[in-house]
This record gives structure tokens, C-alpha cells and sequence, in this order.
């Protein structure tokens, strides 16, 4: 495999008179975790989609593992992991049939499925669960079987497509790890998330907005090539009203709601600091909290999407 495991040119696709995916270009290092990320609707699964071989590009092309998805699409079928971002499984089945199943359509041998059952078992929690229905498992158990199924050939090259949709935050956390351990092994890992906590485990990220590439980098990176102002974390009793008052300042040169907490891009922290105080307190607005913190990747991603909103009005 090449030191690159896959490299996208200008890769596009159109449905009718829409662009779903512009002209993408970029590169996956082997043995990295990279983060595809973007709102729904971005061009996230579209281009997942392309890459395994699955959509004709419109224009532009990729390899993966050194096959083009256009010129040898089988070949790109038969050395990669695909889990789709719907559920990929069948519910009808148990977990141990649904294991052979995927073991007989990655060609294993009898007793190659028998040994990497075990793996997908131990990996999902299963063991004692093999005669289990599928259907009746929860989301975060029939993701890590999922997540088994999808790399029970050992392919060099994984591609999960919103793969902790519907899970909940310590399901989601495991599943991650599982993530690293495959990425440890060697496995390359393309992960599409709307979750922008998650692409912190990343090793580098491509933000998409509309079809378009905006950004990319490390998380690191990003943070700190896009995010230059003090960020400010306002914790109050109304922070919807808090928002409303603040963001009118000339001062507040973004503003945005996360949880029970404001975020605040100033350019003067101390002057900012004291304002805000003066601001809520003069609205009867409680203030048990303000902070300087460390920019998150949502702030970047707010950022650069209000970046494209303001390119798009000129």
C-alpha cells in the first residue's frame, strides 16, 4: 500500500442541476484517523459513497489503497471496511449469523470466520450473546458488532460513516477506542461525525460545508490557525437572553450557545470581561461563571461557517 492510503483530485459529484461534493481534493496518511466532518447535508455520505466504490464521481476521481474508484471499482470493494451510516446489520438474524454472513461475503475460509467471530464477540460484548437477535440489541451493542462485521476481513483501509448516530456519550466513547485500537494495528480509519467533540480523537480533520472543502489540519492546527481572538465562556442563569444582550455589542465578534454556557470572541478580554459583567447585571441576568477558555473545534467550525455566510452575501 502507498504511504498515502487515499488521495482524492478534484473529486465531484452532481445530482441533476445540484452539487452534492465540488472538487474536493486531499490525502489520508495509512495508518491514521481522519475526520470527515460536517453538518448534515454537506456532502459527508456522498463522498464516503464515492470513495468505496459505491457512486461514479462526475467528474475527478480517488485512490484507495493505490486502486482508482472509477478505473478498478472491485478492487477498491475487495481491500476496504465500509459501515454505513444507517444501521448496516440484520435484525432478523442473531449476532452469530449475522457474523457468518458478513464471514461468507468477504470470501473466509470456515474456520477463518471461526476465529475472528471470537474477535467481533470480545470486541462487542457479546460472548454469551451469540443466539442474541440482532433486533433486540441496543444501539451502542449493534454498532460495535457493526463495527466488527465491517472490519471482520481485515482490510487496511476502514470507512465509517456516522458511525455513533442515535449512540449515547459513553457508548460513543467506547466505540472510539475501539476506533484507536484499529488505527493502532495499522488500519487506516475515515470517519464522517456532526459531532465535532469526537473529531478531537483525530488525527487530522477536513471541515465541508455546502460540497466544499473550508478547512483542514490537525485539531491543533485548526484552533489555532483560525481561532486568533480570546474566547470568553459565559455561564449564566438565561443564557438564551444573555446571547441576545450580548451579541448587539460592537465588541462581540461572535457569539454562540453551547449548552447551558456562552461563547464570546472578543478582541479586549479585560474590557470585554468587565462589560459583560455590567450587561447582565443591569438585566437582572445572574453570572456564576466567566472564563477564558481553550477554543473547541465547534468554535472553529462556527467561525468558519459564519466566514462562508459573509463570502456568500458580498
Amino acid at each position: 500500500m502507498p504511504t498515502n492510503a487515499i488521495e482524492v483530485e478534484n473529486l465531484t459529484k452532481r445530482f441533476g442541476s445540484f452539487t452534492a461534493v465540488d472538487h474536493i481534493n486531499f490525502e489520508v496518511k495509512q495508518g491514521e484517523i481522519f475526520g470527515f466532518l460536517g453538518a448534515n447535508g454537506a456532502g459527508k455520505s456522498t463522498t464516503i459513497r464515492m470513495l468505496c466504490a459505491l457512486l461514479q464521481s462526475s467528474e475527478g476521481t480517488a485512490r484507495v489503497g493505490g486502486n482508482d474508484i472509477n478505473g478498478a471499482p472491485e478492487r477498491v470493494k475487495e481491500n476496504i471496511g465500509y459501515m454505513s451510516q444507517k444501521f448496516s446489520l440484520y435484525e432478523d438474524l442473531t449476532v452469530e449469523e449475522n457474523i457468518n454472513f458478513y464471514g461468507r461475503v468477504y470470501g473466509l475460509t470456515y474456520w477463518d470466520i471461526q476465529k475472528r467471530k471470537e474477535w467481533v464477540l470480545q470486541i462487542a460484548n457479546l460472548r454469551g450473546r451469540e443466539k442474541s437477535i440482532t433486533g433486540t440489541l441496543s444501539g451502542g451493542w449493534k454498532q460495535r458488532l457493526a463495527l466488527g462485521c465491517a472490519v471482520l476481513h481485515r482490510p487496511k483501509i476502514v470507512f465509517l460513516d456516522e458511525p455513533t448516530s442515535g449512540v449515547d456519550p459513553m457508548m460513543r466513547r467506547r466505540f472510539w477506542e475501539l476506533i484507536n485500537d484499529l488505527s493502532a494495528e495499522g488500519v487506516t480509519v475515515l470517519v464522517t461525525t456532526h459531532f465535532l467533540e469526537e473529531a478531537e480523537y483525530c488525527n487530522d480533520i477536513i471541515l465541508i460545508n455546502a460540497g466544499k472543502i473550508v478547512a483542514g489540519g490537525s485539531p491543533k492546527e485548526l484552533k489555532h490557525n483560525y481561532i486568533k481572538n480570546p474566547i470568553l465562556e459565559v455561564s449564566s442563569d438565561n443564557v438564551i437572553e444573555a446571547m441576545a444582550r450580548i451579541e448587539k455589542e460592537p465588541w462581540a465578534i461572535e457569539t454562540s450557545v453551547f449548552g447551558t454556557h456562552l461563547h464570546v470572541s472578543v478582541e479586549d478580554e479585560i474590557f470585554a470581561r468587565a462589560r459583560i459583567r455590567e450587561i447582565l447585571a443591569a438585566n437582572n441576568i445572574q453570572c456564576s461563571q466567566l472564563d477564558r477558555i481553550t477554543p473547541s473545534l465547534e468554535d472553529v467550525f462556527i467561525y468558519l461557517l459564519d466566514q462562508e455566510t459573509k463570502k456568500s452575501a458580498a
